[in-house]
């Protein structure tokens, strides 16, 4: 049996790049220590040549060039008899045209394998790009069609998890899976930066994005005269560039209307800085009450502007105070690919 990787875009400035060559490591190091011998593959398609669209994940046009490229591999490998029945076939974006491509070659060839899909977003979030387009039927329609083409649909919350039963009336629980993310690899990618000199620097780590609400960053500089704020992505950092930044802050800031799962905050954990973001989203069930203040505070500009002084004040108290460590181990919990391997190699 050989388990397919059907990699993500590999954009430095995202987590893409890590999961090209992390998430095979990752199953390989499972595998290994099960005894397992099936082997790897990864379908990469082609390497993006543009920068990702401003505040996204990936270039809204190059990534279908990307993914037509992987699903002509796809087919070329069923044509070929390479793909056999009982490979796994893991799409590490489940938003793609591929997973019916696929079950299309896998039902009408008899050629019987599982396929599994990691969620990331899609338009049943109201904030997130497909979902602020004119008219989202056509979007979700597709959506529940992966959902229904792929065997095992993973999420990394159960807050993820709720928003897309919610909106997409979704009620197969046989085909969700609670996996986390697996991210495994980022502890020991960041120990270097975890005892770095700290100063008085507070990092928004996030996309520029309009749920992410840079706005109220900018503005809550002015009342810090004392320390800097910067947004990570004003300027075109590398990764060690942006490792050495988490490594050197006292905190790292959010104000997000939709987020499920925060990488930027537990990456900020990691390196010594106090995640302070909004007591909503997947941060509740994540962080514990000294890491989260009020939802209301950041749920518009205008609360912020109402709840500003509260704000600033419960921030000035982070800030002087140790970094917090949450008792819940975020990395066990959110940030593992033992619960997707093993779903993986079981089902």
């Amino acid at each position: 049996m050989t388990f397919f990787v059907i990699s993500l875009e590999p954009y430095e400035q995202r987590y893409t790049s890590e999961w090209v060559t992390e998430l095979p490591k990752s199953i390989a190091k499972f595998l290994k220590a099960i005894g397992s011998t099936e082997q790897i593959r990864v379908v990469e398609g082609h390497h993006a040549k543009q920068p990702p669209t401003r505040g996204a994940f990936l270039n809204f046009a190059e990534t279908n060039i990307f993914k037509a490229a992987q699903i002509g591999q796809i087919a070329d490998l069923f044509t070929q008899g390479t793909i056999v029945p009982g490979d796994k076939i893991i799409f590490a974006d489940a938003w793609h045209p591929g997973v019916i491509n696929t079950r299309y070659m896998s039902d009408l060839l008899g050629n019987s394998v599982r396929l599994i899909g990691l969620w990331h977003a899609g338009s049943y979030d109201q904030h997130d790009y497909l979902g602020r387009i004119p008219d989202t039927t056509w979007a979700r329609h597709f959506e529940r069609s992966l959902f229904h083409a792929l065997d095992v649909n993973c999420f990394a919350t159960q807050f993820h998890i709720d928003l897309f039963k919610s909106v997409l009336g979704v009620d197969d629980d046989s085909r969700i899976l609670l996996t986390g993310w697996p991210m495994d690899y980022l502890e020991t990618k960041l120990a270097p930066y975890r005892n770095l000199p700290k100063r008085n620097l507070v990092l928004f780590p996030h996309r520029i994005a309009p749920e992410k609400q840079v706005e109220i960053f900018r503005d809550l500089a002015g009342s810090f005269p004392d320390y800097e704020f910067r947004v990570c992505q004003d300027t075109p950092l590398t990764k060690a560039e942006y490792h050495q930044l988490l490594g050197k802050a006292k905190m790292v800031f959010s104000a997000s209307l939709q987020e499920t799962l925060g990488i930027g905050l537990y990456e900020g954990l990691l390196c010594g800085a106090t995640p302070f973001a909004p007591d909503r989203l997947s941060y509740k069930e994540m962080y514990p009450a000294e890491c989260l203040y009020p939802s209301a505070w950041t749920e518009s500009w205008d609360n912020y502007i109402r709840y500003k002084p509260e704000l600033v004040q419960a921030m000035e108290q982070a800030l002087s105070t140790p970094p917090v460590v949450p008792a819940v181990d975020l990395g066990s919990n959110f940030f593992s690919a033992d619960v997707l391997m093993k779903a993986l190699v079981d089902g």
